[in-house]
């Protein structure tokens, strides 16, 4: 009898041996350090390189409709969007929370309203301001130093 269960219970020991650790949420992954959003629950991380994200409210004062305000991390170290009338790039250096974007370059095209050019004003200084971020499932929020932090959907 024992000899029948003798090689499962060593498969089942081998088994508990691998040298791999599960990702903790929060933690940054085997890779890129600090490209992780701080999961709420347990579960796999979420990383930012290769997203794009949808902006859905600015600081509390919403969105003007249709403006199509976007965040892209398109490579480790990286953000690039639109401001809703102009392309911006950048640096960004990600540590725990801790989130410290670069001053932008954007384009100069000139918007279609002056509220959009005014909001696209507001949206680039506060990308600029950021200082931590955090995930909360489904959104992407980026603290800034406005009443509200800025709360992105991922984009389709």
């Amino acid at each position: 009898m024992l000899r029948a269960w003798f090689p499962l219970l060593i498969a089942a020991l081998l088994m508990g041996c691998s040298d791999k650790k599960p990702v903790q949420s929060g933690s940054a992954s085997q890779g890129t350090p600090g490209v992780t959003i701080p999961n709420q629950t347990p579960g796999p991380a979420i990383h930012l390189t290769g997203t794009e994200w949808r902006l859905e409210d600015l600081g509390g004062a919403g969105i003007i409709d249709n403006s199509q305000a976007t965040l892209a991390f398109p490579e480790a170290g990286r953000v690039a969007g639109n401001g809703s009338c102009n392309r911006f790039t950048g640096t960004v250096a990600l540590s725990g929370e801790t989130m410290k974007i670069s001053p932008l370059a954007s384009t100069r095209m000139a918007c279609l309203s002056e509220a959009v050019s005014n909001q696209e004003m507001k949206y680039l200084k506060a990308l600029e301001g950021a200082t931590r971020y955090e995930w909360k499932d489904p959104y992407l929020l980026i603290y800034c130093g406005l009443e509200k932090p800025l709360r992105f959907e991922k984009a389709k």
